[in-house]
């Protein structure tokens, strides 16, 4: 999971050092180059809205856009929306400039009319997606589980067949009910005003939440979900930064909770301190011991039904090309591994700030490679009985992908075929989401439904899809 608006920030010395080619150009195209260095990655590259909202011809929540204003809120920033203060790492001028185009935008005097700002519930109610543009292998087919579900994240299903999905920036979490159908569900808000809860799992009968800053635990879920319940709080003291802050959560075979902590840079040695790692603990938060480390920013991770091994994806750092370096599969039979970062990227990239004096042989190499900057997200490993056996006790992952490369990559759900737990074969499961260069979805998370069918978090659509097979 990444957070465009602070990884922005680490970028802006780059329009700096672009100063003196800008001051050459006209002004529209040295503002133009400003805006999406350093703006477009939240904003859209068009303004259209993304992470961020649009800066078209709209209602403005931070007054009125006028250049003055603008020059202020870009100055100083908004701490509570994640946007970073621009001042001084851009110059007066550069802000100027920066507010400028952004006036002359959100005034309709840009080249296209931008898209009118959604909010993440407005985007969930969006029209669904032709789902004939959709492609899966022979014999399965798509349907929308559950609409209206906001920010949709990481998911987990209770032995009931409740679905218990996490968000984003809804700060909310979710309990998907199947109707009498089973062919879809209805959506009950369990708790909302919570920070970024994208983390959800379940063990012995209570659902834990991991939010940027804490863990709360909600007993007896299944028999609470529609009261409003109340939680615990779950006593564990772990990193509270906003980038690659959230906290994914999943309880492993040995009855401990495993949680990761991202670094919070796109790059840094934070080797000395809690970021980087995986942890497990008790469920109580007691005996928090460090797992893995080298892991820059894991968002899905799965217990092997077989070996009970850890399998986890990790985001590739970005700032190096579009093609280099590969986000990753990795695989952890033990603890105490070292995945390479920030030294060593995708297993054979040696980081050009941080590798001095180290070597890739050093680290655990990825069992895949998964291409650079598609962001894989959740997977799962497939144990239900309605898909045929060839499709069972794989891996599944959801790429949600990229935000800053030429062209998109990633956008779909990969399916990785074991043999002996090694990886055979890396294809498409689930292509679709990217149509020519429209994003219709971006996955999120993978799970499987009691009666066998597969289920997809969509973040973009604020939507779950389900996914089944007749054999026709």
């Amino acid at each position: 999971m990444k957070s465009p608006a602070l990884r922005a920030a680490t970028a802006a010395w780059l329009a700096v050092a672009a100063l003196a080619a800008q001051a050459a150009e006209p002004k529209s195209g040295a503002a133009e180059k400003l805006y999406q260095a350093n703006c477009a990655a939240c904003h859209g590259v068009k303004m259209e809205g993304a992470v961020g909202p649009s800066l078209g011809d709209h209602a403005w929540l931070h007054g009125a856009p006028t250049k003055a204003n603008l020059i202020k809120i870009i100055s100083k920033g908004v701490p509570e929306k994640d946007m970073p203060a621009w001042s001084p790492a851009l110059s007066a001028s550069q802000i100027a400039m920066l507010a400028d185009l952004i006036a002359a935008n959100a005034a309709g005097a840009g080249a296209a009319k931008p898209a009118v700002a959604l909010t993440p519930e407005a985007k969930a109610q969006r029209d669904v997606p032709d789902l004939d543009g959709f492609k899966l292998p022979k014999g399965f087919h798509i349907s929308v589980y559950a609409n209206q579900v906001a920010a949709a994240r990481s998911m987990v299903v209770s032995d009931s067949g409740i679905v218990y999905v996490g968000s984003r920036k809804a700060g909310k979490v979710y309990a998907l009910v199947p109707r009498a159908d089973k062919q879809t569900a209805d959506v009950v808000t369990v708790a909302e005003g919570l920070e970024n809860p994208i983390g959800v799992t379940l063990l012995n009968g209570a659902l834990y939440v991991g939010e940027i800053s804490r863990v709360i635990r909600f007993d007896n879920i299944d028999k609470r979900y529609a009261q409003k319940p109340s939680y615990e709080v779950v006593k564990v003291s772990l990193p509270n930064d906003k980038w690659h802050g959230e906290k994914v959560i999943k309880a492993g075979p040995d009855g401990k909770l495993y949680i990761p902590v991202g670094a919070p840079c796109n790059v840094c040695d934070v080797e000395d301190t809690k970021s980087a790692k995986i942890y497990r603990m008790n469920t109580d938060g007691s005996q928090l011991e460090e797992y893995a480390r080298g892991v820059r920013n894991t968002v899905g991770f799965a217990f092997h039904p077989v070996t009970k091994v850890l399998w986890f994806t990790d985001n590739g750092r970005d700032e190096m090309g579009d093609n280099t370096p590969s986000c990753e599969l990795n695989v952890a039979p033990k603890s105490g591994m070292h995945f390479g970062f920030p030294y060593c990227h995708g297993g054979v990239v040696p980081d050009p700030a941080f590798a001095k004096g180290r070597s890739c042989e050093e680290f655990e190499p990825p069992v895949a490679k998964l291409g650079p900057h598609v962001a894989p997200l959740g997977l799962t490993f497939y144990t239900g009985k309605q898909f045929p056996e060839a499709y069972r006790n794989n891996v599944y992952i959801a790429e949600h992908g990229s935000w800053n490369r030429t062209t998109k990559s990633g956008y779909s759900v990969r399916l990785i075929t074991l043999y002996n737990s090694k990886v055979v074969t890396d294809t498409a499961f689930i292509d679709g989401f990217l149509r020519g260069e429209e994003v219709v979805g971006r996955p999120v998370d993978v799970a499987t439904l009691p009666d066998g069918s597969m289920i997809v978090s969509d973040d973009y659509g604020g939507r779950v899809y389900r996914v089944t097979y007749d054999g026709k």
